[in-house]
């Protein structure tokens, strides 16, 4: 049982980074119909950019991440306005778009930081926590807190907030809206920095789970887009409901069968999408994709 409850708490950690993840993939998903194949380069971007602030320049973490933030929404800002020279003719260009500045993002990467990569410390410097005999990484909890609050700003942002509601507006009818005098352009803008801003946050917050390198965008990006479909793409609850399935399921995978964890975890997301291929709470706001 100790066991069972230390691999279900770390799972959940790792739950709620592809759950931002995840988020990051709905949310321009929703808006513009648009699927970012460039979204797991960014979270890349987001770690090397948090721990560059968090390691060499010695702010304090938690500055580190609202700098990498704010740097990495400029990074989904310019990507944004670089594709909507293309938004009115060919929707499949932006598409092949979205895999180029991944590609770009990631040489840039290596040119910035090295191929080889680093190890982030952890700013938690306490002990596991001990609750009856089960010892819980204090750096997962802060992860899981995190991740919940900024969840529940981006829900508050969507339903209480003008800005909210027209990008809203623009993900279920972007004619309509622009009929009653949304700007299309900014919604789509403000997408595009909510899921960098997002891809950051979970950049950084896995940076001392995991290695930060260049290519860890890969892994990361996958996960993230298919726990986005397992809980049903444009749908931001069923991305937090994919990413904490998607990061249980790989936590006791790979106690299970080592090695093989990835296998296990992408046989278990295909048969589910065979089952039901629209994700548990699937959602269609758009239909340009």
């Amino acid at each position: 049982m100790q066991v069972f409850l230390q691999t279900l708490i770390g799972g959940i950690g790792f739950g709620a980074v592809y759950a931002l993840v995840a988020m990051g993939f709905s949310i321009v998903y929703r808006t513009m119909g648009l699927v970012n194949f460039a979204h797991g380069n960014v979270v890349m971007i987001g770690a090397y950019a948090a721990s560059t602030f968090y390691m060499t320049a010695h702010l304090p973490f938690a500055v580190a991440m609202v700098v990498a933030i704010v740097v990495t929404g400029i990074v989904g800002l310019v990507i944004e306005r670089m594709l909507r020279r293309l938004e009115g003719r060919d929707f499949d260009l932006m598409l092949i778009g979205t895999i180029g500045f991944g590609t770009v993002l990631e040489a840039l990467a290596v040119l910035i930081w090295g191929a080889t990569g680093h190890a982030v410390p952890s700013p938690v410097g306490s002990a596991p926590l001990d609750v009856f005999g089960i010892r819980i990484r204090t750096y997962s909890l802060v992860v899981i807190a995190i991740a919940a609050v900024a969840t529940v700003l981006l829900a508050l942002f969507l339903q209480r907030t003008k800005l909210g509601a027209a990008m809203q507006a623009v993900a279920m009818n972007p004619h309509a809206a622009t009929a009653v005098g949304v700007h299309v352009g900014r919604s789509n803008a403000m997408a595009f920095a909510i899921g960098a801003g997002l891809a950051a946050l979970a950049g950084g917050l896995v940076g001392p789970l995991l290695y930060v390198s260049p290519v860890m965008g890969g892994s990361l990006g996958i996960k993230g887009f298919a726990a986005a479909i397992f809980g049903g793409f444009g749908s931001i609850p069923g991305a937090i409901v994919g990413g904490m399935a998607f990061g249980i399921l790989d936590s006791f995978a790979a106690g299970a069968f080592q090695g093989y964890s990835e296998l296990v975890v992408f046989l278990v997301f295909a048969v589910a999408v065979m089952i039901r291929p629209t994700g548990i709470f699937g959602e269609r706001t758009v239909n340009r994709a």
